[in-house]
């Protein structure tokens, strides 16, 4: 594989009881950051993987029936998750980012998306027609806010679907094939399904030769992997199907246990991120 630069960087949290996120969890509220992965592309320049939080997460969930989305996951969004506030801090040039890379279409995953409308969007195309379907009730109860992607980005969306398909390499054993969006063996999307219509991951490999797969919500914390723990069916019936969700999480387990040098990053998960950085140069 094409090796690439990445950061995996906290823009804005979430606040809410552990038990939510997985079984035996506590009751005491816990705050979940929301990461985003800044790719830097030897050739294409830099693309995000999602975009976390964003003010605009407070403009949409404003009115309602969209409130309730706030009310049930309270988000922290500062002065320093403005986009161009954000961007500064982290010494990211507007001007060089190349696309935005959509894991799928909850909230805290493309609340800045209207900061990218000019460029091309990847994202599955079942995802994005679950984002503009149905009632507004039927979308927020399912964490989708149609109002943070602009309609005008439809017309730059590439989808993971049409994209050659190719193998991965064993380090991502159990996960055998991707989809290859940029067409240079860089970035390949891997279908996480269960979570949500439309969940994908992508794998690659770092400058220093770290395989990474970035996991999306197909599990909230890496806790769930090392004890084989999901979230209660309640959570994952809500918002996706639970026997497919736990098949995923299964893979994810096989993952762990049979590549030690996979790095396998939840987009919620600090204690991952956190050892992730411990051994990260990009």
């Amino acid at each position: 594989m094409k090796r690439v630069g990445f950061r995996w960087l906290e823009r804005g949290s979430c606040r809410h009881p552990e038990f939510g996120m997985i079984q035996g969890g506590s009751l005491c509220p816990v705050d979940f950051p929301a990461l985003v992965g800044v790719i830097a592309h030897p050739e294409r320049g830099l693309f995000l993987f999602d975009t976390g939080y964003d003010p605009a997460f407070i403009e949409a969930t404003g009115p309602f029936p969209e409130r309730i989305y706030r009310w049930t996951t309270p988000a922290s969004i500062g002065a320093g998750e403005e986009w161009r506030a954000w961007l500064a801090a982290h010494d990211i040039a507007e001007d060089e980012i190349a696309g935005l890379i959509v894991s799928h279409f909850h909230g805290d995953h493309v609340a800045g998306a209207r900061h990218l409308a000019g460029l091309p969007m990847y994202c599955a195309r079942v995802g994005l027609t679950a984002l503009r379907s149905g009632s507004r009730l039927a979308r927020v109860r399912k964490g989708l806010l149609s109002a943070l992607v602009p309609q005008t980005m439809e017309g730059q969306a590439c989808f993971f679907e049409d994209a050659p398909e190719v193998p991965l390499p064993s380090a991502f054993a159990p996960f055998t094939r991707g989809r290859d969006i940029l067409g240079d063996g860089s970035l390949l999307m891997v279908e996480l399904p269960g979570h949500c219509a439309g969940h994908w991951g992508l794998a690659f490999v770092t400058g220093e030769g770290q395989a990474v797969l970035l996991a999306g919500d197909a599990v909230y914390t890496s806790r769930a992997i090392t004890e084989n723990t999901p979230p209660p069916r309640y959570v994952t019936g809500m918002l996706g199907d639970t026997a497919t969700y736990r098949q995923t999480l299964a893979q994810l387990v096989l993952a762990r246990a049979g590549n030690a040098e996979l790095a396998i990053l939840p987009s919620h998960c600090p204690i991952a991120a956190a050892a992730f950085r411990g051994g990260d140069d990009a």
